[in-house]
């Protein structure tokens, strides 16, 4: 009898403990995310209250983050709180799909992805386990942007419901995303060429939509070698906020300037790596 009883509580225990093989992947997937880019955080689950998730009522989210963001930064004005509510809802699932097709070789649903707000950024996620997307690169770059640029209209909309943001300069925010992430692929897949980088990148913004918006330049660097850097026609309005200050490539910096300062990042990279 006691034996009997000792199976069956064995048998529950693995029931309620077990991982079939959609957690498992899923497991991995965030696994890799955060050791790949080093900064995501995200957990398996479903929704939790006061998270954004695609689809959902998130006007309360979205208010209080506006709300956050003009207290903190009241000098730079509308424009900037508007921008920086378009790149904190959309840099997770940007960096989270480029791992899914590069890196982990599948993608998970993104559509349902829910994303926490920590004071004035958004930062960490969750998302459900279920069946993962595997199929050969190029598919899986047509579908993963085709629900980026899905879950990007529906951001729009939903900002725009709180403040104004134009359609134009808010995805061309997006393709800066994506051209970004394409610059760190060689760190995220070493041993990826400069060509790849290119190709890939003339894919995913095919797939968003967002072609002609951006795309990526060659430069040479000292000992011949080479890299990808960001030519962009997005401005993330961080200027507004920090006065004098560009990013490496902002567009509104003269051409010599930007390519210079790119250069030189990129020299540090490589260095760095070897």
């Amino acid at each position: 009898m006691a034996y009997a009883q000792g199976k069956a509580e064995v048998k529950v225990r693995n029931y309620l403990f077990a991982q079939d093989s959609d957690d498992v992947a899923l497991t991995r997937f965030i696994a890799l995310a955060a050791s790949t880019s080093g900064f995501l955080k995200g957990a398996p689950g479903g929704h939790l209250p006061g998270w954004h998730q695609p689809g959902r009522d998130n006007r309360a989210f979205i208010e209080t983050l506006h709300a956050r963001l003009a207290a903190a930064y009241p000098e730079a004005g509308q424009p900037f709180h508007a921008v920086r509510l378009w790149t904190n809802l959309l840099w997770q699932p940007a960096y989270l799909a480029v791992i899914g097709v590069h890196v982990h070789g599948a993608l998970p649903a993104l559509a349902r992805l829910s994303q926490a707000r920590q004071n004035l950024d958004i930062d960490g996620y969750r998302l459900e386990p279920g069946p993962q997307y595997r199929a050969g690169t190029e598919a899986m770059i047509a579908r993963a942007g085709g629900e980026l640029r899905g879950m990007a209209d529906a951001v729009l909309v939903e900002i725009n419901a709180v403040t104004r943001l134009k359609r134009l300069p808010a995805m061309r925010l997006l393709a800066d995303r994506m051209l970004g992430l394409m610059v760190r692929l060689a760190q995220y897949r070493p041993g990826t060429g400069i060509a790849e980088q290119h190709r890939y990148c003339a894919l995913w913004l095919e797939a968003m939509g967002l072609a002609g918006q951006g795309s990526l330049e060659t430069i040479d660097l000292p000992g011949g070698r080479q890299a990808a850097i960001v030519a962009r026609k997005g401005c993330c309005l961080d200027y507004l906020a920090f006065p004098g200050t560009y990013c490496a490539s902002c567009p509104r910096q003269e051409g010599a300037l930007w390519r210079e300062r790119q250069k030189q990042d990129a020299i540090a990279e490589l260095d760095a790596a070897e």
